[in-house]
């Protein structure tokens, strides 16, 4: 099967070390896969403005790098839940309707997919994770606390079979961060009240590392943790699986 690599436009900007965990996983686990060079943005940041309109020419793009391939996986829930739900409307239904029943955010593809319950990844430190939004009550990838039940969130699960690592609970893992893309310029006071709030609750659980398996999450958290030097710091769930060792 044809796989190929969508690496989100502000993780190529701002966090290019997470596109090459992923990179480096998907190599570890022995899955070949094609990287469209001219890839760009998933269209998200325009829909979730009202802006549809701009964001065609973003889709269309997406559609020719990747409508070819078999199987999609990207290191971001939110992007990959936008090309799911929302991708625009004048897109061949059939391309559409292959794309969306083919893309994957990068845990659910390994431990769902693959059925690779295990890496080779060593992280000694204390670790708190966090689920977005977009991947747990959008794609519907583990179980959110509101809903009576029991579910399985592959970035945790994954996340017990590294060696030395010591996952701390928090009292609401899956509490919004505040992010919410455009959420936190047009209400940005209580965006970074939820982001406070969400980083105390790490902060209390003892945990040193924030992680996730989406990184526009916990880029808000990063920039609540700057200003506020608190003493935590972030990471793609892919960077920890992809870990060996050594220091942050």
């Amino acid at each position: 099967m044809t796989t190929g690599l969508f690496i989100p436009c502000y993780i190529n900007q701002f966090y290019p070390q997470v596109a090459i965990a992923t990179l480096e996983l998907l190599k570890k686990i022995d899955v070949s896969f094609v990287y469209p060079a001219n890839q760009t943005c998933c269209g998200q940041p325009m829909g979730n403005a009202g802006l549809e309109k701009y964001a065609c020419g973003t889709s269309q793009l997406f559609v020719d790098n990747f409508h070819d391939f078999d199987r999609i996986v990207a290191p971001s829930a939110s992007c990959v839940y936008h090309l799911r739900h929302h991708m625009d409307p004048s897109i061949d239904p059939a391309v559409k309707s292959k794309i969306q029943s083919n893309i994957f955010e990068l845990c659910d593809f390994i431990y769902n997919h693959l059925n690779i319950k295990r890496l080779d990844a060593v992280f000694p430190h204390k670790v708190s994770v966090h689920h977005g939004c977009h991947g747990l009550r959008g794609l519907r990838i583990g179980h959110p606390s509101e809903v009576p039940g029991t579910g399985i969130s592959p970035d945790t699960e994954l996340l017990r079979g590294v060696k030395n690592i010591d996952l701390l609970p928090t009292r609401r893992t899956d509490e919004c961060c505040g992010f919410g893309g455009t959420f936190a310029i047009e209400e940005d006071i209580i965006s970074v009240r939820m982001g406070e709030d969400k980083l105390k609750d790490v902060m209390d659980s003892g945990a040193s590392v924030i992680t996730s398996s989406d990184m526009s999450c916990l880029m808000h958290l990063d920039g609540i943790i700057r200003r506020k030097r608190y003493p935590v710091s972030v990471m793609h769930v892919a960077e920890i699986l992809n870990y060996n060792g050594g220091k942050l």
